[in-house]
């Protein structure tokens, strides 16, 4: 089998039309994943169901033949894990017990493997079920992302409770974000191993971050988890999607070992030019532009490739897919892309 389109880019390669997937693809946009969300019963029962969780990844690679998959899944696996009492809420989204400074020191990180089991055997169904041809992206939640869900117990439009956390308990805040690399690192290795042709580590709040904080909770964590991810699979591919950063993308790369930056639609040309010369990059349609549709999403679709075609790119959405976003849209954004 000739490595697949997605697999190409990340090594560098330039392939026009580029290779696309999207954020969210397996989501409420569609009607056949809210279809199988009613018979599952819940979100997690989806996330943790090997039958449920190969079908909503597969859907639409069978409906539109995208050119990667994305596991099923969700960030706050890893908190799951350490039994922090997540659940989700009709409308307000994900719930969990709020972390003191004092109960990180006694964070047990012994039942993920268990608990994380079903997630790895989906991966294996996938890279077996999937068309030869098509990617297999597995992900995580980045641990500064990830802790801002523990530390507030919710989300947050700016993260000031996790903020704060860090400048007022800067030990402790460095203990969870350790340990959410490790274990976020171990979960990716695991994921790989099991058929993942690359991951993506998903900070999607990234930027809240001032230039200090970013370093040290953006990038330093990362870096270890590219690093003991590596050790453990040395050809491992890793896109790295630090959203809103902006100027402080300049160095991502270089500093955490990702092969491909993720950008969100705020990221100038100038600039993603610039980080392509480095290497590949994913992105970044805004995804209104896709519920838009018409003018709006051609032109869109058409200043990306003309920016950037010339370069590796991953053609992406800029943050997930909403649900609102018409199926014939998409369509639209498909023929663009490869017409």
């Amino acid at each position: 089998m000739k490595t697949r389109k997605l697999v190409r880019v990340l090594e560098g390669e330039r392939i026009f039309p580029p290779p696309v997937w999207l954020m969210r693809q397996a989501g409420r946009y569609l009607p056949e994943y809210r279809a199988t969300r009613q018979t599952a019963g819940g979100f997690l029962e989806l996330c943790y169901n090997p039958d449920f969780a190969t079908e909503v990844t597969l859907q639409p690679i069978r409906r539109f033949g995208f050119d990667a998959a994305i596991l099923f899944s969700d960030i706050l696996v890893i908190p799951d894990a350490l039994d922090r009492g997540l659940h989700f809420v009709q409308g307000e989204g994900p719930k969990l017990t709020p972390i003191r400074p004092d109960e990180i020191a006694r964070l047990d990180p012994s039942r993920a493997d268990t608990h994380l089991a079903p997630v790895i055997a989906t991966v294996a169904r996938l890279r077996k079920e999937l068309p030869e041809e098509t990617s297999l992206i597995g992900f995580c939640g980045a641990p500064w992302t990830v802790a801002t869900y523990m530390i507030a117990g919710h989300g947050t439009p700016d993260q000031a409770p996790a903020r704060l956390f860090g400048y007022r308990h800067p030990d402790e805040m460095e203990q969870l974000l350790y340990l959410l690399a490790e274990m976020g690192a171990d979960y990716l290795i695991r994921q790989l191993q099991a058929g993942a042709d690359c991951v993506q580590i998903f900070d999607s709040w990234a930027g809240v971050l001032d230039e200090a904080t970013f370093e040290a909770y953006a990038v330093k964590p990362v870096a270890r988890m590219v690093e003991k991810v590596r050790a453990a699979v040395p050809d491992a591919k890793i896109i790295g999607f630090a959203k809103g950063a902006g100027s402080l993308l300049n160095g991502y790369r270089q500093k955490t070992g990702v092969n491909a930056v993720g950008l969100d639609w705020t990221v100038p040309m100038d600039q993603a030019r610039a980080l392509q010369t480095e290497g590949a990059i994913q992105g970044n349609l805004d995804p209104l532009r896709l519920i838009a549709g018409g003018k709006a999403l051609d032109e869109g679709v058409d200043r990306i490739l003309e920016g950037l075609g010339d370069g590796p790119l991953i053609f992406n959405l800029g943050h997930g897919i909403t649900p609102d976003a018409p199926i014939a849209h998409v369509e639209a954004l498909l023929k663009r892309i490869r017409g």
